[in-house]
């Protein structure tokens, strides 16, 4: 029933403080279609370059066009290979653009692959659930208000203009109170866990700005950034963003110490309540190092997986510029700045946790 109500009054909270959406005016250019048949596929010879090609009729499946077949010839607006190969029964992607003529022209751009991930999802939703039974279901309700805070909330307030830095604290301190409450369930360890982590977030964040405005980063560092830049959205604050970003991406890692090492301390105490507060302290410290010892190596292979094309330009160098060039590069840097501002917040979670528990558990017992 309490979860009930705290989800209820998430709901509300977020219908408040949500802004009107931001919202381009956009053509509906994509249709989902099905492959009927491929009439030809060869290999095309344009200015010396074999360029693949496929001759194909596709039924759409949505949108004013639902059920027209037309014919589409795949690999004439952009190279392809044979991986972009389609075949028939496939559910494909279809591009509608309009020539200078102004006559629609239609090109496949990609796989359609939302219906072959949702069994995967409903496994995962399923194991979750088997594992952690109730306390399952709230951490993936977590997860979905996670992700609405982000899209209906984080999102449009930064297109609105609103400070990213300020949008992403207050986005992060709403999916930090749901989804540890939700996850965990209603406790004083959970409330523990919870104020160590917006105590350690607090202190990222302001790291963060530290390593920032002292390293003079902008927030172009990406091409999608500087992207963003030239385009219509050249409103937004790019160095908030980054900052923002940052905060997001350590928040998931925090949780995870401070509700496992506020778990661990409990424990102790309930094995044996004659513990002192130092000697709580002493074992959730020795707890806490090896977990940061695994978790830090764990966040830096969690950024190197995702900008491992930066590092393939790193090891091959095709311009040859100095070693130290490329590392002075705000692109490195702004990835080495991330890792940094999680790893310090992990090192900064394990004795704030460790004392919070431990005070709470020693306080109360003397009263």
């Amino acid at each position: 029933m309490r979860i009930l109500l705290f989800v209820s009054a998430v709901v509300i909270f977020l219908s408040v403080i949500v802004p009107p959406v931001y919202a381009q005016q956009l053509q509906d250019s994509q249709h989902r279609a099905r492959v009927e048949k491929v009439a030809e596929e060869g290999v095309r010879t344009n200015n010396g370059m074999s360029l693949p090609y496929q001759i194909v009729e596709v039924t759409f499946l949505d949108g004013n066009l639902r059920n027209k077949t037309i014919t589409v010839d795949h690999g004439s607006l952009f190279s392809i290979d044979k991986d972009k190969f389609v075949a028939p029964g496939q559910t494909v992607v279809v591009l509608e653009t309009t020539g200078t003529d102004g006559a629609p022209t239609f090109q496949i751009i990609d796989r359609y692959r939302l219906n072959l991930l949702v069994p995967f999802l409903v496994a995962f939703a399923a194991g979750v659930i088997l594992l952690s039974q109730w306390r399952g279901i709230g951490s993936i309700i977590g997860m979905g208000i996670s992700l609405l805070v982000i899209a209906k909330y984080i999102v449009p307030s930064i297109l609105a203009g609103h400070d990213p830095l300020t949008i992403s604290i207050l986005g992060s301190l709403a999916i930090m109170i749901t989804t540890i409450y939700l996850a965990h369930g209603f406790s004083r360890q959970t409330t523990v866990a919870l104020a160590a982590t917006a105590l350690t977030l607090l202190i990222t964040g302001i790291l963060s700005v530290f390593f920032v405005h002292s390293l003079h980063l902008t927030g172009l560092g990406s091409e999608d950034a500087y992207s963003l830049k030239l385009g219509a959205l050249s409103i937004v604050n790019f160095r908030g963003l980054l900052l923002g970003g940052i905060l997001i991406g350590a928040l998931g890692v925090l949780d995870d110490v401070t509700t496992g090492l506020t778990a661990a301390v409990f424990e102790l105490y309930r094995a044996n309540a004659k513990l002192t507060f130092i000697e709580l302290m002493g074992a959730g410290l020795r707890v806490g190092r090896e977990h940061v010892s695994s978790l830090v190596n764990t966040l830096v292979l969690a950024y190197a997986g995702a900008s491992l094309p930066i590092f393939i330009i790193l090891v091959t160098n095709p311009n040859h510029y100095p070693l130290w060039s490329i590392l002075n590069s705000e692109l490195i840097v702004e990835e080495i700045v991330r890792t940094l501002s999680g790893s310090f917040g992990l090192i900064i979670a394990v004795p704030l946790t460790t004392l919070i528990a431990s005070w709470s558990l020693v306080s109360t017992k003397k009263k």
